[in-house]
């Protein structure tokens, strides 16, 4: 049994022992409810999903037999229910839970092919559901959460057919479908036991190959790092060492964080359609998770994983550090975490699991775990003090969890930090986030001082122990009613420490400040810091004149965390019985000396601590004097005669109290009320004065005194009555841990170990007799008799002046409230009968046990008081409706009356929310490695638990009989029940916008509970939208609750309501005012989004029905409101119009409605497309595109399988009949062509578009939720990624083209003789407007297949094809560049089937333009080339496609040195393109033989159709050099003559070929398909450095943007060693600037490679570098490069170069030192100190011990001349910079005479004030004796 289930209050436990039948019982009535025949029998077992939901919530002990039935019951009702979205919503957010709790109990098989067919079916189908997109988004997230539970049950081989069924979609990496498949692997690939044969060395290699196809896409490396981390998680067996330099290479990469003053992120990433990207998650936080998980499962005993994860963490942890924060911030404190987090599990995981020991060499053992924090260690440090509060906290928690696990090495670090915080004055923020750092490892700290005294290391148990005593006198200086952060971190650590302490104060053999003398000194000091703060402090809340609900508001101590009451529960229930009543005393001496209004709240819980801790004494000390104080305030007091019948005498009536004692009243009252929540039995003494009180407060002519005697009142009540724990906080009877230390116990008792916290349950307040005879004594004098008061009041002219009347009925309904609060559940709820009335007792169900407390009362008095409710609202609602304040609280009243129960789940999720911030201070990890226990999970003291144990048992006491009558369908609420609600129903559709909002979440919520209820409230509530004489807020009111889910989710399936519901809001134009329009808009957008489909019973539902309109019926009103005259407001046009294709939708599941239906309401649509209003338009194009099918014209048989139901085939002919007759309308076409292009609205700026889809430059967001689905569908188009900036910008709407296919694949060749007719008019215009219509009418007839007069109609569109290409005009080329696009985009999933006309129009444009033709016109055809072949699926080219391939890039090599720049940018992205799809398609072994070649392309060698490489780079390092030299040699000289004319001539060519080289790199990097080209990219790496800065401005700015691109790629092993000797060789050449961005290219080169570069590659590089420290040009380029590189590329090379440069720079000073003039060139020295400088500035914010000596012989330095001078001044200045925050400790690693050396280099005497105090006085000293020269 779970812990809180056997912690809850006896009477309550004792119940609970029956729900594991009541669950059995559950599971088989649903069971019983479902008919397998019958699939719309799913909707009637719903009602049980709820049901057994409380069963988990409620952690019951139920048997694994019943939950394995429910879940095979759950799946096959799951599966039956194919596009019922709110069944396979609801199931499976069940199936997901019951696998998720009891998934280890569980033997089952799941299928995944049923699972992915759903999702194939409703997501990735192109004729998507009507269903809203807030729905569709649920339940995509529903079932790809139940296939992630269930994948550990998939079966054997499963991994295998998975992997067989996806890898498909994976083998072209430029095609969309990729991005799919990908995203399917991850969701299904299992890595369960069964399947783990499946993950073999070979495929993880495959894997790797596949990931690196596809470069700079973040969505791909997240879903690939994803699998890997999976499949390292459970593939232990797998040998991952071969795999390692190629996976920390990744990882490091996917950091995206600035290397080298570079920018963080890729330029050009790879382009993800929005919809897959939303589909499979893709957030930053899931990359960081994947990379942690794989990097702690690698992990193993004598693994080289270690190395590396050290190197990677040394590159990243600079990022930590809080100067160098950015975006980059969040995904690394996600990576901190979950390194902790992962690393947590695994270690729990081998401590626990019983088949570890087969793989114990694979465990982690004390070696390991400490080797892994060291290393972690290095990112707290850096990120400890960062600005960024999640990476602090971050930093605390992952502390606290380690040093559970190796305290040696974080405990230090802990002490060290909070010493370093105390002594910096400068950043104040430090000394909280240390405070915070030590309250999370405070039971460390203690265990680890206790373990070591116990093992005779007294000097670390004086070490720790030191601390926590400084920390918790320290702490109390950070208490400061002006620094809430600091006071709450202090607060948070005086309650961690005393939870860890079993008892305080009680005997002299514990340390030192644990006696009791001690700690009263402490508690001293204490108590006057915490009366300081409490004096101090402002409610930050204002003060509310009308009805104040919230029973605490207060300051930060209250509001913003739960620390301040826990902190003194704690301190005060610890304390021993003489230090307690020394506290008390002076707690006592406080409030009762001081009246502190601002801190009501705070006093309050001071005094509620000590009365829980010891009633007695605390009541003896505050109870008592409070109440006296009190009664003597009341005494003499005017009262009012509102409580009991004595009315007072007629001169008091005016009398009011004074503001002082008003004040005083109000504070004191409210204290009281807070101090006695849970006082007990022990308020039995003060009966008489309790009584009298809360009278006189009732009865003070003060509402403010009125409200704090309701608090007063609730609160006794409840203290009374209520079940609480009382020795929550009280030292308990266990063993303590070495006397000192409370154990703590673990929720999840199910160890023996663990089951000894289930000796010590709470001691629970169980109402004693006298009690609850009290309690009942004040229900009867505060809600019986004011019901009494209530029923007079209200009698006509009961009081002579309204004003009194007013008072009296607030003071009346305030006493009736505060009693039903007070009591809550305790008072029985309104019976409910049966709806025959067959008996007056309804039986209820038991389901789950729970209780508020004891029974007061009866239902009877609950019944009486909605009698007399319900009369006195009626008689508000007549008499005083414009009473704000009177019917707020009576919607108050009857909500406590009719949602019983409610007031609990209040408290529940209040508290909820404070248990949110639980903090890590009270939390011991599972694995506790100090005193070798490990727990199941996290362990927590013991009154956590309780306090755990006493929000489940609220919770449950809320939930017990909330669902008792819910699942009997004969049950429904009395007569009472329906008048309050008809109460609530009026009162939300009031005028007062303060009494609307309370009512109707009050109605919502009965609504919930008693569903029969709902349809007449819709039918009223819709009348008033109908109504046109509705006033303003009833129509707000109305809309308020109609847009709720309880009601929206109802009218699926009540018929009457829907019919009602639509018409009224159709019907309700006649609204003017601006709030009702908005509001019906809103509700009509939430249906649409919300709408999950209508019931089956709406279209069985005979017509002749009047109360219930059946499917036609409701369509023909519709239709009858005359939309298709423009007598609507267009709005309410589209609305009709929107509803029209929602119930047609929706009907498609009749297949006999549907194609009645069908052909007239797309010939509607069809009509609408030339509607005068845009918006009409829109739906009509979102209509057409999702009612068309588009079969019969097609040329292949297996298109037509995309038809949604087989039994539209019969009805298509007569579709095609009706639209052919309105296309033939004369002029149909031309006007609908006019009216679309009215939508592209073209900006004047640009040329392109504002919409990313039609129209949304004039749609506001209401109207697209209107017109839009969810999703156009998943294979939206493009279907591939969009890189191409020359053809960037379009206006082109594939929505606009599929409409056209359609209707051509519908209707046949009378559709494209008439569009043909109007597309020559357009086609020859000149707007663009017009020029985008056309190209989309022309895409979707070329992409349409369709049958017919091929031969006439393809031989038209070639002949227009042709002019467009040739036409001089280019603006609306990239209309026409995405109309071929279109074209020639394959079909199917993955674009592999080509369409029928693509060959023609690859003919077309393959077609060489006239030489007499404009540049423009050539540039525009190439770019139509590169669209073009970007379509197509290089895996199955086929041989024509390949033969284009050929002849184009023949023509494209011949041009590359073409005159026009735009040309020769279009030629290179065109030989990109054609590049890679041949070598793509080469490596699926489909080569070409050369017979089936032709032209010169024929002369192939023999390695493949590979000669155009050659001809692409031969000869471009030459080339490279000769325009250096060309460029440098016009410089020198300017005389010319013919000759050189022709020299300059092939210059000349020469650079603009060397241009298209560049953009073809450029293109083949951004485009992501330089996985296929990169030896040819590699054999352009020296142009592109020597090029960087010429005096040809076009050529050097292609080159830098190349060389951008190219410090981005990571280059694989073949291709690595060719780049290494091509990089290196730039090292001599003689252009200084080709040596200096050879430098810059090697920064990110070897950041980006440094895991798979050798040893020898390293050291080669840092040779390179180290050459040109040396360099007259480059050499401080060189330092810097240098410095970044000893930052982790390799120890031993930097350690290596750190010792020789030391030794030279020593030799050379020592030598210039003795002579001058040494003979050491300028250049020597400047190297020497250079290669100091790169050492000193290699380690910023640390002091290896090597750097003293390093930066003081730098300093040495400075007497040198220029630029060795400024260089040592600069570095010093870096050096002083970054090691400012941490100087004070840090300076003691030198010695006085190397910091007088770094004094003397400073630049600037401000800079001295970081060195000790003694060193002025030396240096001053040497001042006064005269300077050394």
């Amino acid at each position: 049994m779970h812990l809180y289930n056997a912690w809850l209050p006896p009477p309550v436990a004792a119940a609970a022992r029956g729900e594991a039948a009541s669950f059995a019982a559950a599971a088989r009535a649903a069971a019983d409810a479902w008919r397998p025949e019958d699939p719309d029998s799913a909707y009637a077992t719903l009602k049980w999903i709820s049901v057994f939901d409380l069963f988990i919530k409620a952690k019951s002990d139920i048997a694994p037999e019943d939950v394995q039935a429910l879940v095979k019951l759950g799946l096959e009702i799951f599966h039956a229910s194919q596009n019922k979205f709110v069944v396979q919503i609801k199931w499976g957010g069940l199936l997901i839970r019951l696998l998720r709790k009891h998934g280890k109990r569980l033997s089952l098989d799941v299928q995944w092919r049923p699972l992915y067919d759903t999702l194939i079916r409703t997501h990735f189908k192109r004729n998507m559901g009507p269903e809203g997109w807030k729905v569709r988004k649920q339940h995509f997230e529903t079932v790809t959460s139940l296939v992630r539970a269930s994948r550990n049950f998939f079966p054997e081989g499963a991994a295998a057919e998975i992997w067989s069924e996806f890898r498909t979609l994976l083998e072209n990496p430029w095609h969309n479908s990729a991005f799919e498949g990908v995203g399917f692997l991850r969701l299904f690939l299992p890595a369960n036991s069964r399947n783990l044969n499946h993950f073999t060395i070979d495929w993880i290699a495959q894997c790797l190959d596949i990931w690196d196809s596809v470069t700079n896409c973040n969505f791909w490396d997240i879903q690939w790092a994803s699998i890997i981390a999976r499949c390292i998680k459970n593939s232990r067996s797998v040998n991952w060492d071969d795999f390692l330099p190629l996976l920390f290479t990744r990882y490091l990469n996917m950091f995206e964080v600035p290397i080298s003053g570079g920018s963080g992120s890729y330029p050009f990433p790879v382009e993800v359609p929005g919809n897959t990207r939303f589909l499979f998650s893709s957030k930053t936080r899931t990359l960081s998770k994947a990379i942690a998980k794989s990097i702690v499962f690698l992990l193993k005993p004598r693994s080289s994983t270690f190395e590396y994860f050290e190197k990677l963490i040394n590159f990243l942890e600079q990022f930590y550090h809080p100067s160098n924060g950015g975006r980059w911030t969040y995904s690394l404190e996600r990576f901190l975490r979950y390194l902790v987090v992962y690393f947590e599990k695994r270690l729990q995981h081998e401590q626990f699991d019983t088949t570890v020991e087969k793989h114990d060499q694979l465990c982690l053992g004390k070696e390991e775990r400490a080797a892994f924090i060291k290393i972690v260690l290095k990112l707290l440090d850096r990120g400890q003090y960062s600005k960024d509060s999640s990476l602090a906290e971050t930093v605390s928690v992952a502390t606290s969890i380690l040093s559970y696990i190796e305290p040696t090495l974080v405990l230090p670090f802990v002490a060290t930090n909070f010493q370093l915080a105390l002594e910096t004055t400068t950043a104040t923020h430090q000394l909280k986030n240390a405070v915070t750092s030590v309250a999370f490892s405070g039971r460390a700290l203690l265990l680890c001082s206790l373990c070591s005294s116990q093992s005779d290391d007294s000097s670390v148990a004086n070490s720790f122990s030191d601390l926590i005593v400084a920390s918790l006198s320290n702490a109390l200086l950070g208490m400061d009613a002006n620094d809430p952060p600091k006071t709450i971190a202090t607060m948070q650590l005086i309650g961690s420490i005393f939870s860890n302490l079993a008892t305080v104060g009680v005997s002299d053999d514990v340390p030192a400040f644990l006696q009791s003398n001690t700690l009263a000194n402490w508690l001293d000091e204490f108590f006057s810091r915490l009366f300081s703060v409490l004096q101090n402090l402002e409610s930050s809340s204002p003060i509310n004149e009308g009805y104040q609900t919230s029973f605490m508001s207060g300051t930060f101590l209250v509001e913003d965390s739960p620390y301040y009451f826990c902190m003194l529960e704690i301190l005060l229930g610890k304390l021993p019985k003489p230090l307690f009543n020394q506290s008390l005393k002076r707690i006592a001496k406080f409030v009762n000396a001081n009246i502190l209004p601002g801190a009501t709240s705070e006093v309050g819980l001071l005094c509620c601590a000590c009365v829980h801790s010891y009633p007695e004494e605390a009541s003896v000390y505050l109870v008592k004097p409070i109440l006296l104080t009190i009664m003597s305030s009341f005494e003499g007091t005017p009262i009012t005669g509102y409580v009991g019948k004595v009315l007072p005498e007629k001169t008091s009536k005016k009398a009011t109290l004074s503001p002082a004692l008003e004040t005083a009243l109000d504070y004191y009252l409210r204290v009281l009320a807070i101090a006695i929540s849970y006082a007990g039995p022990v308020l039995l003494n003060y009966r008489e004065e309790l009584n009298h009180i809360i009278t006189s407060a009732f009865q003070a002519p003060s509402w403010k005194v009125n409200g704090a005697g309701d608090h007063l009142l609730r609160s006794l009540l409840g203290n009374l009555v209520s079940y609480y724990p009382i020795d929550q906080y009280k030292p308990f009877t266990c063993q303590p841990i070495g006397n000192i230390i409370e154990p703590w116990g673990c929720s999840k008792a199910h160890q023996e170990k663990e089951v000894e916290m289930l000796n010590f349950p709470p001691k629970w307040h169980d109402p004693s007799q006298d009690e609850l005879s009290f309690a009942n004594e004040l229900l009867h004098l505060h809600f019986e008799s004011a019901l009494e008061d209530l029923s007079t009041i209200c009698q006509p002219k009961f009081h002579s002046e309204t004003g009194d009347e007013k008072e009296h009925l607030k003071v009346t309904l305030l006493r009736i409230y505060s009693s039903l609060h007070g009591v809550m559940s305790c008072l029985p709820e309104i019976r409910p009968s049966y709806k025959d009335g067959r008996s007056e007792e309804v039986d209820s169900i038991f389901f789950i046990a729970g209780s508020a407390g004891s029974t007061v009362g009866s239902s009877e008095m609950r019944e009486k008081a909605a009698e007399f409710v319900h009369i006195a609202c009626r008689y508000l609602l007549k008499e005083r409706t414009d009473d704000s304040i009177l019917l707020a609280l009576v919607v108050r009243v009857i909500d406590a009356l009719v949602n019983y129960g409610s007031l609990e789940y209040q408290e529940w999720s209040s508290h909820v929310q404070a248990w949110k911030l639980e903090s890590a201070s009270i939390i011991e990890p599972p694995c506790n490695f100090i005193v070798p226990c490990h727990a199941q999970g996290k362990k927590r003291p013991r009154w956590a638990l309780i306090d755990k144990a006493n929000l489940h048992s609220t919770w449950r006491s809320s939930q017990s009989s909330y669902h008792r009558y819910r699942t009997n369908a004969d049950v429904c609420p009395s007569a009472l029940m329906i008048n309050l609600m008809n109460d609530l129903l009026d009162l939300s559709l009031h005028n007062y916008e303060t009494v609307r909002p309370y009512a109707g979440r009050s109605l919502t919520k009965l609504l919930k509970r008693w569903p029969s209820l709902i349809s007449n409230c819709v039918l009223a509530l819709t009348e008033n939208l109908r109504n046109p004489k509705a006033p303003e807020h009833v129509v707000l009111g109305s809309c308020s609750i109609l847009t709720s889910q309880t009601v929206l989710r109802h009218l699926t399936t009540d018929s009457g309501s829907l019919s009602s519901f639509i018409m009224g809001i159709l019907e309700s134009s006649h609204h003017e005012s601006l709030k009702c329009q908005k509001a019906i808009t809103e509700l009509f957008v939430t249906y649409n989004i919300r709408f999950t489909g209508i019931s089956r019973s709406f279209f069985k539902n005979s017509e002749n029905q009047a109360d219930k309109p059946g499917f036609l019926g409701l369509v023909s009103q519709i239709n009858a409101l005359g939309f298709e005259t423009n007598s609507l407001h267009w709005r309410y046009n589209l609305m009709a119009n929107r509803v029209l294709l929602l119930l047609i939708l929706a009907s498609r599941s009749e297949s006999g409605l549907y194609s009645q239906m069908l052909a007239k309401t797309a010939g509607h649509f069809l009509r609408n497309l030339k509607s005068q209003l845009p918006h009409s338009r829109m739906l009509a194009i979102s209509a057409l595109n999702t009612l068309l099918q588009g079969s019969p014209h097609k040329t292949s048989p297996q298109d037509s399988q995309q038809l949604i139901d087989h039994s539209e085939d019969c009805n298509v002919s007569s579709i095609g009949e009706i639209l052919n007759e309105i296309i033939q309308e004369e002029g149909f076409m031309t006007e609908t062509l006019n009216s679309l292009s009215h939508v592209h609205i073209i900006s004047d700026n640009d040329g392109s578009s504002k919409a990313s889809y039609g129209a949304s430059s004039f749609q506001s967001g209401s109207d697209k939720a209107i017109t839009y689905f969810y999703f156009d569908f998943s294979a939206s188009w493009p279907r591939t990624p969009s890189w191409i900036s020359l053809v960037g910008g379009h206006t082109f709407y594939s929505s606009f083209a599929r409409i056209f296919k359609r209707l051509i694949q519908q209707c046949g060749m009378p559709v494209m003789s008439s569009i043909q007719t109007v597309l020559e008019e357009f086609l020859s215009s000149k707007e663009r407007s017009r020029q985008c219509v056309a190209a989309e009418a022309m895409a979707g007839m070329l992409h349409s297949d369709s049958t017919g007069n091929l031969e006439s109609g393809n031989n038209w569109l070639m002949v227009q094809l042709q002019k467009i290409m040739l036409a001089p005009s280019v603006e609306s080329a990239p209309e026409w560049a995405a109309c071929i696009r279109y074209a020639v985009t394959g079909k199917e999933r993955s674009g592999t089937r080509a369409p029928v006309l693509r060959q023609k129009v690859l003919e077309c444009l393959c077609t060489p333009v006239p030489h007499s033709m404009a540049t423009s016109v050539l540039a525009k055809r190439y770019s139509f080339l590169s669209v073009a072949l970007i379509e197509i699926s290089p895996p199955k080219m086929s041989p024509a496609e390949k033969q284009y391939h050929f002849k184009i890039l023949d023509e494209l090599l011949d041009n590359m040195n073409h005159s026009s720049a735009q040309v020769r940018e279009a030629i290179g992205v065109a030989m990109c393109v054609t590049c890679s799809n041949m070598r793509l398609s080469g490596s699926f072994g489909t080569g070409c033989s050369p017979e089936e070649l032709c032209g010169d392309v024929s002369m192939t060698e023999q390695t493949g159709n590979e000669y155009w490489s050659k001809r692409l780079t031969d000869g471009a390092n030459e080339l490279a050099v000769s325009i250096q030299n060309s460029i440098q040699s016009k410089q020198l000289e300017s005389t010319s003559d013919s000759a050189e004319d022709s020299v300059d001539h092939r210059e000349d060519s020469n650079a603009k070929r060397m241009e298209t080289i560049f953009h073809f790199m450029i293109a083949s990097l951004k485009s992501g398909r330089s996985s296929v080209l990169l030896d040819i990219i590699i054999s352009l790496v020296y142009p592109v450095l020597s090029l960087q800065e010429t005096s040809n401005k076009d050529l050097s700015l292609l080159a830098k943007s190349a060389f951008e691109l190219l410090k981005w790629r990571i280059l694989p092993r073949p291709f690595l060693e060719t780049a290494i000797s091509s990089i290196l060789s730039s090292v001599d050449d003689p252009n200084w600037r080709t040596r200096s961005a050879l430098l810059l290219y090697l920064r990110t080169f070897t950041y980006r490679h440094t895991f798979i570069l050798s040893g020898s590659e390293k050291s080669q590089i840092w040779q390179t570098i180290e050459k040109l420290l040396v360099d007259n040009q480059v050499r401080e380029h060189a330092a810097g490069v240098l410095a970044s590189l000893m930052r982790g590329i390799d120890e031993d090379l930097s350690k290596d170069f750190r010792d020789r440069s030391y030794a030279q720079a020593q030799y050379i000073f020592n030598a210039r030192r003795r002579n001058s003039k040494s003979g050491h060139s300028v250049a020597t020295i400047h190297g020497a100190a250079l290669a100091l400088t790169a050492s000193v500035l290699s380690v910023p914010y640390d002091m290896p011990s090597w750097l003293p000596a390093h930066v003081t012989l730098l300093a040495r330095f400075i007497r040198e001349p220029s630029p060795i001078r400024s260089t040592v001044t600069k570095a010093v200045a870096e050096f002083k910079r970054t090691h400012a925050d941490t100087w004070s400790i840090q300076k003691d690693a030198f010695t006085e005479d190397e910091l007088e050396a770094i004094l003397k280099s400073s630049p600037s005497p401000t800079l001295c004030y970081v060195l000790q105090p003694t060193l002025f006085l030396t240096v001053s000293l040497f001042a006064h004796a005269g300077k050394r020269t």
